[in-house]
């Protein structure tokens, strides 16, 4: 096998659009930042259109696609067993890369190998900071995120304490979880937590993994001296509660796999994350 110094993991869905600026701005920024890495990318319910995409214009790119819609956490792991790189950059197709996010990230965890993930600052499109690093999840946070309780001043200052509104994203800081949107992560630390839960259809898996991550002694960071672009969606908070519990199976797929959080760590106490 042709070992890397990294592999960048791209995680797709529905959207070559997307995707072939994902890939391209790799193309802009990866061939002279020294590194030597790979690239591949994995496909959850596969069209025709990202399949012509990636046989005419990116035939280089390592390609996994899937017939059906397999979750995030099979994506994941597909890539984490597939990659040649000593570090794996995990990150969706809808993640666009800046000339120095993947150098400064990649510095910053050679020298800090008690980081298990580390994750950069993501932006909006419009140039805004968008929320992706938190503190571990409570049954009222769901609550609160998914119904009108949410606009009463206390549910709002319980919501500002999940996203941790105080925090200036200045300074790199150790946080409880991250997004899984972009995650950098080291084939040694993965080897000693082991893959994403396969329990997790969709969402809770990069909270989950992130726990882990933590009670295996790797400290998960937020690092916003890297940053990234992310057009996020939020799919399953789409059509106000009522509307999304009626028609949006995204909704569903969020409660079920809270569900199953809660269930699996019943009785546990929260790793120490300072």
């Amino acid at each position: 096998m042709d070992t890397k110094e990294l592999t960048i993991a791209i995680n797709g869905y529905k959207n070559p659009e997307l995707l072939r600026l994902c890939l391209l701005s790799i193309q802009k920024y990866l061939p002279s930042s020294g590194i030597t890495y790979e690239v591949l990318v994995t496909d959850s319910a596969t069209e025709e259109d990202t399949e012509m995409l990636m046989r005419e214009e990116f035939p280089e790119v390592r390609f996994f696609p899937f017939e059906k819609n397999v979750g995030f956490k099979t994506m994941v792991n597909t890539s984490l067993k597939e990659a040649r790189g000593t570090y794996i950059f995990l990150i969706n197709s809808d993640i666009i890369l800046t000339a120095d996010t993947v150098p400064t990230m990649l510095a910053y965890l050679k020298t800090h190998q008690e980081i298990g993930i580390l994750s950069p600052k993501q932006m909006n499109f419009n140039g805004t900071l968008q929320p992706s690093c938190f503190r571990f999840y409570r049954p009222e946070t769901i609550l609160y995120r998914r119904t009108w309780i949410g606009k009463l001043p206390f549910a709002k200052k319980h919501l500002d304490w999940f996203i941790m509104a105080e925090y200036d994203t200045e300074n790199p800081r150790s946080v409880d979880w991250v997004m899984g949107s972009a995650m950098l992560v080291s084939r040694t630390a993965v080897e000693a937590v082991g893959l994403m839960d396969q329990q997790f259809f969709m969402y809770m898996e990069d909270v989950d993994w992130c726990r882990r991550f933590w009670e295996k002694g790797y400290k998960v960071v937020y690092y916003p001296q890297a940053l990234v672009y992310h057009y996020h969606g939020k799919g399953s908070a789409r059509g106000g509660f009522f509307g999304s519990l009626l028609f949006n199976p995204l909704t569903w797929y969020h409660i079920k796999s809270a569900l199953q959080y809660f269930w699996k760590y019943r009785g546990k106490p929260l790793p120490h994350t300072e």
